[in-house]
């Protein structure tokens, strides 16, 4: 929580960043000018000549690199920090002084990131946050040594806390194996890299005045092409792309890759090629975890794990960060012995035996898929009766596609609903491209949701969903039979569904 007037300590209390802070901002802003520089000199070229726009995109690139490093100099000159008793302090600005503070028992993270240039310099970022929503959660110190990242990592996250019960040792948990690379191609980031690979070429001809000629020399490539296969060729060369891309993107997130149990009960995941990360778990902060099997992936036989838990990456600068996830794609088997040693349990409860949700469960999936599909291919029916034939031939190949794999989806859907209790926690799973097994502990939750539409009642069943302050905020059983969903909500944290049941003896849920 940020304090507008921390109060005022003794000058050798504080520390600053490192001062090679700004040779780094140097170096990363020629970088981005030298990227800049030659499209910027092609377009000035046009009117002062080739030397003249060479001179001007000098000057101009000494200018911004001296600009920003001599801003980064004053930052680093006015700011300081300190770690106290009760708070972490953080002073920085020049004309409008911030000074912002963390009470030490809510951080909750501390995570070190570095990236290539940092690293070679012994440099990391620390970024120290409480969890909570909102920029004022988080302090960021960038960069310190490595050295003063650790001990900050390892004062602010000790507490004298009893480690929690369970059969499964200190130490590693789980480290690389090369061989998970395998499972970097079914993911859904490939088919995303490939249109972006596709998307790039374009704008990057744009940028240069090429694009007509590259436009031109596709073109002449498949002049006697039927149109199928320049689509087909076109499709197959973006994929392969998006592969190359998916298997560069997974060695830079996940070499090194390293997870551990510290003494204190602390579950650290370390990993990174160029830019390495520290990410840092508190077991009392746990709450559970959920096996996350995208569909690619899900074919192969494997599964990603994430942790559920409370205060972990909430700011608006890494809420969309992969934080949680504490282990990649790797085969089923390994991450539900991971889960287990994760949760200190003897057999993990994501792989408990779950109930089947009844056939109108089904039902509904099947309509609402049907639905979907048909509603286009109506719409082409129409139009190709009023305009041309050719929008029914459309239809009628959207048809012979679209319907199977609607009906396919649908039941993949139905068998991917579950719900169980085991021992502890209680465990979820939904999802068709994206099926989530979350095993949440009974303490974590706060509250209940009952949701029954009319069409769920005339088919008598029911949706709950768990509220929780950790991970998602609230993990659902889907279209379970009405009594049977009441049950598993009540057995699963008693007491807490008592009154909404004898409400619902009155009324109806």
């Amino acid at each position: 929580m940020s304090t507008p007037h921390a109060p005022y300590a003794p000058e050798h209390d504080w520390r600053r960043l490192d001062p090679r802070t700004v040779w780094v901002t140097a170096l990363v802003v020629a970088g981005v000018v030298a990227g800049a520089a030659l499209p910027a000199t092609l377009g000035l070229t046009r009117w002062l000549g080739l030397p003249g726009a060479v001179l001007w995109v000098l000057a101009a690139a000494v200018v911004v690199i001296g600009a920003a490093a001599g801003a980064d100099r004053v930052r680093w000159h006015r700011t300081r920090y300190r770690v106290g008793q009760e708070r972490v302090e953080l002073h920085t600005g020049l004309l409008l002084v911030k000074r912002r503070s963390l009470a030490r028992e809510r951080i909750r993270t501390v995570d070190l990131t570095a990236n290539l240039l940092l690293r070679l310099l012994g440099l990391v970022t620390v970024r120290i946050g409480t969890g909570e929503h909102g920029g004022d959660s988080t302090l960021e110190l960038d960069p310190v040594t490595r050295a003063e990242g650790e001990r900050l990592r390892r004062l602010l996250l000790e507490r004298a806390t009893t480690a929690r019960p369970g059969v499964h040792r200190d130490g590693e948990l789980a480290a690389l194996d090369p061989r998970w690379i395998r499972y970097a191609p079914v993911s859904f980031v490939a088919p995303m890299l490939g249109g972006a690979a596709v998307g790039a070429v374009m704008q990057i001809s744009d940028w240069v005045g090429a694009q007509g000629a590259v436009i031109a020399w596709a073109g002449d490539r498949f002049q006697e092409t039927p149109v199928l296969w320049v689509i087909v060729i076109l499709v197959a060369a973006a994929l392969v792309a998006g592969v190359v891309g998916a298997l560069g993107l997974w060695i830079e997130m996940w070499w090194n890759y390293r997870l551990e149990r510290e003494p204190g009960g602390t579950l650290r995941v370390r990993r990174g090629l160029f830019t390495s990360r520290s990410i840092s778990v508190e077991e009392a902060r746990l709450r559970g975890v959920d096996l996350v099997e995208p569909l690619g992936v899900r074919l192969v036989g494997a599964a990603r794990l994430d942790a559920i838990t409370t205060g972990l990456a909430q700011d608006s600068d890494s809420k969309n960060a992969d934080h949680n996830t504490v282990l990649p794609a790797v085969p089923r088997e390994l991450a539900d012995s991971v889960a287990a040693a994760i949760l200190r349990e003897e057999t993990t409860p994501t792989g408990a035996p779950l109930t089947r949700h009844p056939l109108a469960a089904r039902g509904r999936r099947l309509r609402w898929a049907l639905a979907a599909a048909l509603a286009p291919l109506l719409l082409l029916t129409v139009l190709g009766a009023l305009l041309t034939p050719v929008l029914l031939w459309i239809a009628l190949g959207g048809a012979v596609v679209l319907l199977p794999l609607a009906v396919a989806l649908a039941l993949t859907a139905y068998r991917a609903l579950g719900h169980a209790l085991s021992g502890r926690y209680l465990v979820t799973r939904s999802g068709t491209l994206r099926r989530s097994t979350a095993a949440l502990e009974r303490a974590g939750v706060i509250g209940w949701t009952v949701k029954q539409s009319y069409f769920q009642r005339r088919a008598g069943l029911l949706t709950v969903t768990a509220t929780t302050a950790a991970g998602g905020g609230a993990y659902t059983a889907y279209d379970t039979g009405a009594a049977e969903g009441l049950t598993f909500a009540a057995e699963a944290v008693p007491g807490l569904l008592e009154p909404f049941l004898e409400r619902g003896d009155r009324t109806g849920p």
